[in-house]
């Protein structure tokens, strides 16, 4: 984990909107995750009708989410899901694939895709990340905050 985030900046979120695909499993932990980047999002001036939320089945499910959301418009997409360690390795092939799509999506689009997937070797670390003292949801919005004026300003630019 990295101990130097960088500083989060003053952004009016009011002019944008952003689309949230959330996973289905782990629902106490995405929720957590979810009502963390809708917090950070509302504090920015998002206002929830510029907000898009839609679930999917598990995490695997995202980027395709993604990519439907990136097709209508928004800003910025999120992509929300928990992937914990079981018996085998399968999350950790989940976890690459979800974040190659996920970046597949931001380049084909040309939206930013946040990968708001936690992967956690146990509950524990999970809940710590989100609903507990590491607020990765706020960091989500942050990023997504960032990305969105980011992707204005270079669109502002070029006209």
């Amino acid at each position: 984990m990295s101990r130097h985030t960088p500083a989060p900046l003053a952004i009016d979120g009011a002019p944008f909107s952003f689309g949230i695909a959330c996973a289905r499993f782990n629902p106490e932990l995405v929720d957590g995750l979810l009502a963390r980047v809708d917090r950070g999002l509302r504090a920015a001036g998002v206002r929830a009708k510029r907000l898009e939320l839609v679930r999917v089945p598990g995490s695997h499910e995202l980027p395709v989410a993604a990519h439907w959301l990136a097709a209508r418009g928004h800003d910025c997409v999120i992509a929300l899901g928990v992937l914990l360690k079981g018996g085998t390795s399968h999350h950790e092939v989940v976890a690459q694939g979800v974040t190659h799509a996920l970046q597949q999506v931001a380049l084909t689009r040309g939206v930013a895709v946040i990968n708001g997937v936690v992967v956690a070797e146990t509950w524990k670390q999970a809940a710590d990340r989100c609903t507990g003292r590491i607020d990765r949801g706020a960091e989500f919005a942050r990023a997504a905050l960032e990305m969105a004026a980011l992707k204005r300003r270079l669109e502002a630019r070029r006209r």
